[in-house]
């Protein structure tokens, strides 16, 4: 169960955060995916999470994700992974024209697995210092 877990987590963060494949999402969550924090004004469930993928890869094509953590908690099947990233400001973002400016930022992600499926997601990403990195400022 524990390597199951593990398994579906990895291949999910590679498949959208290390290759962009906004696609994969429909073969990665359950059909009735929760998103808890979508962000951007998208819905919180599949479409709403390949919109988010597809918007952030034109920002930063480059973009790419390494799990630095990965705890399992096999009673409520959820993985927690403690993620840092890095890539290129080359399109818009949060309303900051294209930088060009290499960034570095990191987050957490509370994944709820069902098989081999992500059911529900919670996300926090260091906003903060995504701004700060582009000069945008912090809002209150």
């Amino acid at each position: 169960m524990r390597n199951r877990l593990k398994l579906v987590t990895e291949r999910w963060i590679r498949q959208l955060w290390q290759l962009g494949h906004a696609d994969d999402v429909d073969e990665l969550h359950t059909p009735g995916f929760c998103d808890h924090s979508p962000g951007g004004g998208r819905a919180g469930d599949n479409d709403g999470f390949k919109q988010g993928i597809r918007e952030f890869y034109l920002a930063f094509p480059d973009f790419y994700t390494i799990i630095e953590d990965l705890v399992i908690d096999l009673d409520c099947n959820q993985v927690a992974v403690r993620w840092s990233a890095t890539g290129t400001h080359r399109g818009p973002y949060l309303g900051v024209p294209a930088t060009g400016r290499s960034l570095r930022f990191t987050g957490i992600e509370i994944l709820t697995v069902s098989g081999d499926r992500v059911a529900e997601r919670w996300g926090e990403w260091d906003l903060a210092s995504l701004l700060a990195q582009l000069d945008r400022p912090v809002l209150s």
